[in-house]
C-alpha cells in the first residue's frame, strides 16, 4: 500500500537562501530529531542529480543504514531523493520551494511503503505514522529556527 505524507511551511527568507540550506547535506543532521541518532556517513561536497548519500540512525536501539539518490534537481525550486536501500520498500521525498512576497513556501511530499504489508497496516497508525509526524514536526520547528 502506497502512503503519503505532506507538509507545508513558510520561512521568511528568499528562495535562494532556503534552497541553499536544503542543498547542504549536513543540514539534514541539524533538522532530524536527536532521538534518531541520525548521522551522515557519506555525501558529496555538492549535491545534484545522481548524488548518493549514506546515513545511519537508530530506532529503538537498532542500527539502520539508509542510502538515497538525488533523482531530480531543479535549483532553486526543489529536488527529489529516493531511497536505494533502507527501512522502507519505497521512500521518495520531494522538496518543493516556492517564492512568496514575504519568504519561501517549503512543501514536502513523501511517498512510501511499509515493510511487511498488509500486516503493517494494522499497526502503522500507532507506530510509523506517529513517528513520521514527530520527525516532520521536529523538522519544521528546526527549519523555522534556522531559517529566520
Amino acid at each position: 500500500m502506497r502512503r503519503t505524507l505532506e507538509r507545508t511551511q513558510v520561512v521568511p527568507v528568499p528562495i535562494d537562501q532556503a534552497f541553499a540550506f536544503f542543498a547542504e547535506a549536513r543540514n539534514l543532521e541539524s533538522i532530524t530529531p536527536p532521538w534518531l541518532r541520525f548521522r551522515i556517513v557519506a555525501a558529496p561536497a555538492r549535491l545534484g542529480r545522481g548524488a548518493h548519500l549514506t546515513y545511519r540512525l537508530r530506532l529503538f536501539g537498532v542500527p539502520i543504514r539508509w542510502r538515497t539518490e538525488i533523482v531530480a534537481w531543479q535549483p532553486p525550486h526543489g529536488f527529489t531523493d529516493r531511497q536505494l536501500s533502507g527501512p522502507y520498500p519505497l521512500w521518495e521525498h520531494t522538496h518543493r520551494l516556492t517564492a512568496l512576497a514575504d519568504g519561501t513556501e517549503i512543501y514536502d511530499h513523501v511517498a512510501y511503503r511499509l515493510p511487511l504489508e498488509p500486516l503493517a497496516s494494522l499497526v502503522a497508525p500507532l507506530t510509523v505514522g506517529r513517528w513520521l509526524d514527530a520527525i516532520f514536526d521536529h523538522r519544521a520547528a528546526r527549519v523555522a529556527e534556522l531559517l529566520r
